[in-house]
């Protein structure tokens, strides 16, 4: 549940006008109740035979729903222009992303638009030929890297594929030299449960990775319980040995980093999403030794130098930072600072660390005894910084960012000197000087305080009335951070504004202000956003009749809470994969254990009272005057059940008495929205533009 749904993004294809001819009443869902008692009191779902996807009755009520919803949407009148200036802003010079320096190469994604997935390079850094390595657009696109491991001197890399959104990973290793793959697959080697992992030996003869137990007869896949295997290159899969994480835990998360010469392996590991990680340590091909419990608040590290420094949030709400040496012995490096600590990265014999106060975010850089060198000399406001690549030893770092109106820069940063050279930046389709940043702040019914950035382009000003989106997430301290806002330009040209939220769940304003957002304390997230549309209508932004919202993942769950709870206060809701029967969530289907580190168990009464107070399926009333809502999914999440979303549209749909649409769209052959293609990315921001468009009575 890490990662966050884009913005503007649906989980659906735009869909051209379908021949049925859209109705004046969705499909109607029988219902069938099924009763239980959560936390003392009664609890009757009549919808709970919505969960079972291979039930003929459900695929034909998929398919109603999919035609019913193609109709309405093919009826909007912005639709064909939005999606035609949506695909023209999306096609940007060719992007580069997720940069790893090894052994002198450096490896990364590239793509150019409208190429269907990126493809993975390496150069000799910093002034090297580009080689593809791996390049997956051969076929109908479904098929995407999850993720890559160079080895420590660069000659091998292993990599993940997986195939329509589904994120179950499998492993291939191939030859940096000569581009060619070496054989091995490594296959069930992590999902959209569990995270990938991988860490290589010293000698570059093998890898540790995290998988899941192979499917056997009688026994089917379950994407739980992930362990450790140790790899021999060469060798086949079955032969793998269990390293580590045998019965550690049945929602075991695993993060690898390997020193930079391979010769120690740090290891945090999570049980579920959202929590503290224990920290083990491995010094060649040992077993890894816990050297920092839970109690630490352990949520990052980096090797710097040969100790590993970890970011400990234990009594530093912004994080603090600890180093562990090889033998397992700790000791304090920098304090508690200003600002949330993001990331921390080596630099010649010091560090950067990288820092986030709400929507702003900076990069600080250290010596090796901690002393404060320099500010990074990064623009001030307005952006966020992504990856970090360096080398042991070396003094210039290569730092990436973006901003509201700045697409991928690549910058490289000299320690010595204090001077930042950019190297790369993606040229945009069109021209973003004319868009304008400002902030306006919401307050919370507990008193605190939301930052809210506003969007607009030059001249629109507020006047009561602007068609508005609000975006926010609010959970498993997941930063709502400045990204580049590329073809939501086409949203701002028609006299639209958009709006972020950075309320609670989020890490932004560091860990207290993420946990202040879960378990029994949810309902903070869902007033923090309450806040930040008000926040919107008093400064004169807009008004009820002109605000969306938007969310996806957990940001679904966002959204189905802000319009149970405060359904007069929004025009239009997008809820993309979201959770919106809470107290189900646990059920052995896709993500939903992993997230009990960040919701809680149904099994605690005190929680499941909680999760009964805001889990928006619960609270949908007969009656009720619903806005206009668009509910989208894909077949084969792996983070999110799909059916979450089904019985929440069949909720709406029975309950709703505004005459406003509620709208469910499936799509088959996708999953949580990770590795989507071009055309299908292009397609799920048209959507929801044209939903908004058409309710919020954007201009032509």
């Amino acid at each position: 549940m890490r990662v966050l749904v884009p913005r503007l993004l649906a989980a659906s294809l735009f869909l051209a006008v379908s021949a049925q001819a859209a109705t004046s009443a969705p499909p109607p869902t029988p219902k069938r109740v099924v009763s239980e008692t959560l936390a003392g009191q009664p609890v009757n779902d009549p919808y709970r035979w919505l969960e079972n996807p291979d039930a003929a009755d459900v695929k034909e009520w998929i398919d109603a729903q999919n035609a019913y919803t193609e109709a309405a949407i093919g009826a909007m009148p912005l639709g064909k222009a939005l999606s035609s200036r949506i695909r023209e802003l999306s096609i940007t010079s060719t992007t580069r992303s997720s940069p790893t320096l090894a052994g002198g190469t450096l490896f990364y994604f590239e793509n150019t638009p409208p190429q269907p997935q990126p493809v993975l390079v390496a150069k000799a850094w910093p002034d090297g030929a580009t080689r593809t390595l791996v390049d997956l657009n051969k076929g109908d696109g479904n098929t995407a890297i999850t993720a890559y491991w160079p080895s420590p001197s660069g000659r091998y890399l292993a990599y993940g594929t997986a195939e329509g959104g589904s994120e179950l990973t499998t492993i291939h290793v191939l030859d940096t030299r000569t581009g060619k793959p070496l054989g091995d697959e490594l296959p069930f080697a992590g999902g959209g449960t569990t995270p990938q992992a991988l860490a290589w030996d010293a000698d570059e003869k093998g890898v540790t990775y995290a998988r899941f137990d192979a499917p056997s007869d009688g026994k089917p896949l379950r994407e739980f319980d992930a362990y450790l295997a140790h790899h021999v290159i060469g060798q086949p899969a079955a032969k793998d040995t269990v390293a580590f994480g045998k019965g550690y835990s049945h929602v075991a998360e695993y993060i690898l980093k390997e020193s930079a010469d391979g010769k120690a392996t740090a290891l945090l590991a999570n049980e579920g999403d959202g929590g503290p990680a224990e920290v083990f340590l491995r010094n060649g091909q040992g077993g890894f030794k816990r050297v920092l419990g839970r109690e630490a608040d352990a949520r990052e590290a980096s090797w710097v130098g040969d100790k590993l420094y970890v970011v400990s949030f234990a009594g530093a709400p912004q994080g603090k930072i600890v180093a562990v040496g090889t033998n397992g012995k700790t000791a304090d490096v920098l304090p508690e600072g200003k600002g949330a600590i993001q990331h921390v990265t080596a630099l010649g014999d010091g560090f950067l660390v990288v820092r986030s106060a709400g929507p702003d975010w900076w990069a600080d850089q250290y010596d090796g005894k901690a002393n404060f060198v320099r500010l990074v000399p990064l623009p001030a406001t307005g952006i966020a910084i992504g990856g970090v690549a360096a080398e042991k030893g070396q003094a210039k770092a290569l730092i990436t960012y973006a901003g509201w109106t700045q697409p991928t820069h690549w910058a490289e940063y000299d320690g010595n000197s204090g001077s930042l050279k950019t190297i790369f930046e993606v040229k945009p389709a069109a021209d973003y000087s004319k868009v304008r940043v400002t902030r306006v702040e919401g307050t919370s019914k507990d008193g605190s305080r939301i930052p809210v950035t506003v969007i607009a382009m030059d001249g629109t000003t507020p006047n009561g009335k602007r068609p508005t989106i609000l975006y926010s997430y609010g959970g498993f301290g997941i930063p709502v951070t400045p990204g580049f806002i590329g073809a939501n330009l086409a949203w701002l040209e028609r006299g639209g504004v958009l709006a972020y939220a950075n309320i609670r769940g989020g890490n932004e304003f560091g860990e207290a202000w993420h946990e202040q957002g879960q378990k029994t304390r949810k309902q903070n997230v869902f007033d923090d956003f309450y806040a930040a549309s008000q926040a919107l209508i008093d400064t004169k932004w807009t008004d009820t009749k002109h605000l969306g919202i938007l969310g996806g993942s957990n940001g679904g769950l966002l959204m189905g809470a802000a319009l149970t709870q405060h359904p007069e206060q929004y025009r239009a809701v997008v809820g993309a994969v979201g959770i919106y029967d809470v107290p189900r969530h646990e059920t052995a289907f896709a993500n939903g254990p992993y997230n009990v580190s960040e919701y809680g168990s149904v099994s605690d009464p005190a929680i499941a009272k909680a999760m009964l107070a805001y889990s928006p399926l619960h609270n949908v009333k007969k009656g009720a005057k619903y806005p206009a809502v668009l509910l989208t999914t894909g077949a084969n999440d792996p983070r999110v059940a799909p059916w979450q979303s089904r019985k929440f549209a069949a909720a709406l749909q029975d309950a709703s008495t505004s005459g406003q649409p509620v709208l469910l769209l499936t799509r088959m052959n996708a999953g949580h929205g990770i590795g989507a293609p071009f055309s299908q990315r292009v397609g799920n921001q048209a959507l929801s533009m044209t939903f908004f468009a058409t309710e919020l009575g954007l201009g032509e």
